[in-house]
């Protein structure tokens, strides 16, 4: 990560969104932070056993870093549905897997540690989502829900839309049973059979919602990375079985 000119120690700005200089679009690492093993260092998460004030710590460099304060974020207790918050001001909420907004100065937070964050940026009306979905949320087609959510909102037309499919579990590292894999079109999965297991695509699957909404492949932008393969970086949740920070990805609006 060091070598790498685009990221910065905690966190990693993807490219899709170079060309819009108000918006501020990240994905955290797990690095810059001050929170002990197995919370090293940039535990995120309020639901982990890490020390409160760490997590406050953190976060607080975290918005620093990107020209925030934690007073501007607007996140949720996220329940892996399928319901959209329409933010208006800065604060939590309850029962929301993704966030929508077109005010400027509020940063928009979902928490991750193995599923899947995506970020949308409609530029023509400057409103911004952030989306955590992971399989639950991905087979409640959640991305697309979000997208509608902005189309009904602010008008947001896809060809307008630049859209960024996070970090999360690879599909080589995603083995679920049937009674999940059945939620899945057939192109996001594959039968192992010498495990007798599935193999589910996440980022694919999102990918999908995100082009039948119209979005153009080449205003989509896909993590490269997974928090399994890329532990060192990512926290992971199955990797790590369950002791571990959380991630986030954020995204908003500077003000003039």
């Amino acid at each position: 990560m060091a070598n790498d000119p685009s990221t910065h120690p905690m966190f990693r700005r993807p490219a899709i969104f170079a060309p819009f200089p108000r918006l501020v679009a990240a994905e955290s690492t797990r690095h810059g932070g001050i929170s002990p093993a197995p919370y090293a260092s940039l535990n995120l998460g309020k639901s982990t056993d890490d020390a409160p004030s760490n997590t406050t710590e953190n976060r607080r460099r975290l918005c620093a870093a990107l020209g925030f304060t934690p007073e501007q974020m607007a996140w949720s207790k996220q329940v892996h549905e399928d319901r959209v918050r329409l933010v208006s001001e800065p604060g939590g909420a309850e029962g929301f897997d993704a966030l929508i907004t077109d005010r400027p100065g509020i940063l928009l937070a979902v928490s991750i540690a193995d599923c899947t964050p995506i970020l949308i940026f409609d530029a023509q009306h400057n409103a911004v989502a952030a989306i955590h979905s992971g399989w639950p949320g991905t087979a409640a087609r959640i991305t697309e829900k979000t997208l509608n959510s902005m189309r009904d909102q602010f008008g947001t037309r896809g060809e307008d839309c630049f859209a960024y499919i996070g970090t999360c579990i690879d599909e080589c590292s995603f083995e679920v049973g049937e009674e999940v894999a059945v939620k899945f079109d057939a192109a996001h999965k594959r039968f192992d059979k010498d495990k007798g297991k599935y193999f589910v695509d996440l980022k694919q699957a999102n990918a999908a919602q995100v082009l039948a909404f119209g979005v153009p492949e080449n205003q989509i932008g896909i993590s490269p990375y997974s928090t399994v393969l890329n532990n060192d970086d990512y926290f992971s949740h199955r990797k790590e079985k369950g002791i571990t920070g959380r991630m986030m990805a954020v995204i908003g609006m500077r003000e003039r």
